[in-house]
């Protein structure tokens, strides 16, 4: 049985370590970690051993960034004549 206390009704998980961002992505460990230290990707380090975690609203800020990125690049694949 699993003893790990619940989520918060209203909140939620609010961090994940680096190892689920790498995960959400399909990238490895040291993929995630570089988007960190180039700050594409905004995280704070908690703890004694200073881990890495990740704000899930800094995810969701991230994709949005990519995806406005991305657009340029596929309005004009499609416009080529």
């Amino acid at each position: 049985m699993d003893s790990s206390p619940p989520p918060h009704p209203v909140l939620g998980r609010r961090f994940v370590p680096l190892s689920e961002v790498a995960e959400m992505f399909s990238i490895s460990s040291s993929q995630a970690y570089a988007l960190v230290r180039s700050g594409e990707l905004r995280a704070i380090q908690v703890g004694g051993r200073r881990q890495w975690r990740v704000e899930l609203s800094e995810i969701e800020a991230y994709i949005e960034r990519a995806h406005a990125a991305a657009r340029p690049h596929v309005d004009t694949e499609g416009t080529s004549t």
